[in-house]
């Protein structure tokens, strides 16, 4: 297929009418959330709410822009590269949604093992609320690198559009899921992402850290051991939380966190681990040089 006829598939492919539809849906569930919390006296932090809002139409602009193109150009080669293929049918569709919400669940749980990939994904973790807005709390970085996890399904014959596409309506699919309103649904929390299921990956709650990873179904994190049940009440937010609403500082505080422990580096294995490794881990001088400092300050005092 042609770069011109994928390209075209964007707008005349007949799976862009569930698209759009999902994205109306989708705005229309949180207004009427917003309604409901309004009318009801439902605690809110409406200043995190605006801050929502605002990370929601900076991604919109940005998404109709630069990086609308950046990764379908980037999966082209490796399109071309293959001499797998497989055709756009109604099964290979469900087939696409299938093998994208498999590659989100990895792509979902490097977010949260890799520092340099958690420092955008933490955007979405940040808020202490949890209502529909903050299904909008989605970093604008990740669109850089975000196609990066479609390239092996692009290798087994998938198209840049339909990978692309499988990839949108698993993110689609998990706005309804960020609400306190929904209690638990029996059956479906065991097989579905629902608003129980997905309640327990925002916890900050030590059972709850890195859970439930999956984004329609739940199958990926019982076969991979990261599934948990909704038991105890969710602490949402980070385990050291950012107390901020400027959307600005929202998306880059945890960057520049990371470019702080950089500069502290001894050795340039030390700054590449800071950067790709683990998010807790820190070099043993770092733990040193704070317990000089915890001295000298009790010394000060007793002075």
């Amino acid at each position: 297929m042609s770069i011109d006829s994928l390209v075209a598939l964007f707008d005349l492919h007949q799976i862009m009418w569930i698209v759009a539809t999902l994205f109306v849906i989708n705005m229309t569930i949180t207004g009427i959330e917003v309604v409901l919390d309004l009318t009801t006296h439902k605690e809110r932090r409406w200043k995190d709410t605006a801050a929502n809002c605002a990370i929601f139409v900076a991604h919109q602009v940005i998404e109709k822009t630069a990086l609308a193109s950046l990764g379908f150009v980037a999966l082209l080669p490796f399109y071309y590269l293959t001499p797998l293929t497989i055709p756009m049918t109604a099964w290979t569709w469900l087939l696409a949604v299938l093998a994208a919400d498999f590659t989100y669940y990895w792509m979902h749980r490097l977010e949260h093992e890799h520092r340099i990939l958690w420092a955008s994904h933490s955007v979405h973790h940040s808020s202490e609320d949890y209502n529909l807005t903050v299904g909008f709390r989605l970093s604008v970085v990740e669109g850089f690198f975000e196609w990066a996890f479609l390239i092996p399904m692009i290798l087994i014959g998938f198209n840049p559009f339909q990978a692309i596409v499988g990839l949108v309506l698993v993110a689609q699919y998990q706005h309804w899921v960020h609400t306190e309103r929904v209690t638990k649904l029996g059956w479906l929390d065991e097989v579905f992402n629902t608003p129980s299921v997905h309640r327990v990956h925002h916890g900050s709650n030590r059972q709850y850290l890195d859970k439930n990873y999956g984004g329609i179904l739940m199958i990926w994190d019982k076969l991979f051991g990261t599934f948990e049940r909704e038991d105890e009440k969710v602490v949402y937010g980070l385990t050291r939380n950012i107390h901020t609403n400027n959307p600005i500082k929202i998306t880059f505080v945890e960057f520049g966190h990371i470019w702080q422990d950089v500069k502290k580096c001894r050795t340039l294995k030390d700054r590449l681990r800071i950067i790709f490794g683990g998010l807790s881990w820190r070099p043993e001088y770092f733990r040193t040089a704070k317990q000089d400092a915890d001295l000298d300050t009790s010394a000060m005092k007793n002075d």
